[in-house]
């Protein structure tokens, strides 16, 4: 035998592929494919979420209950979802200083 005998498999089964977590799924809640679930007391408050719903490009089935309480929370969590973060990028030593004083930014205010 040599050192370069492979005793395992080489691809793995595929069985064991389907497992796990899916990182590349398609379905987002609010789509066509997964809408909210919204239920609501009056018809005055289906037409303002259905006018929030068509500003923000999203699908729900709304209900109207008399009876029910009010259920807009997957609505509401979807349009309080923070935002994407961006930081300033501070300045390297040798790039230009960011005060316009024309020096290196270690010589300036580094």
């Amino acid at each position: 035998m040599s050192k370069f005998f492979f005793k395992g498999r080489i691809d793995p089964r595929e069985k064991y592929q389907r497992f796990g977590y899916n990182t590349q799924r398609k379905t987002k809640v609010g789509s066509e494919n997964a809408p909210l679930q919204i239920s609501v007391q009056t018809y005055e408050r289906e037409a303002e979420l259905k006018s929030v719903l068509a500003e923000h490009n999203l699908y729900a089935e709304i209900t109207i209950d008399t009876n029910q309480p009010e259920n807009t929370i997957q609505l509401d969590t979807l349009l309080k979802l923070p935002g994407t973060q961006t930081f300033v990028k501070t300045p390297n030593r040798n790039d230009p200083c960011t005060c316009g004083s024309g020096k290196k930014y270690k010589k300036c205010c580094g």
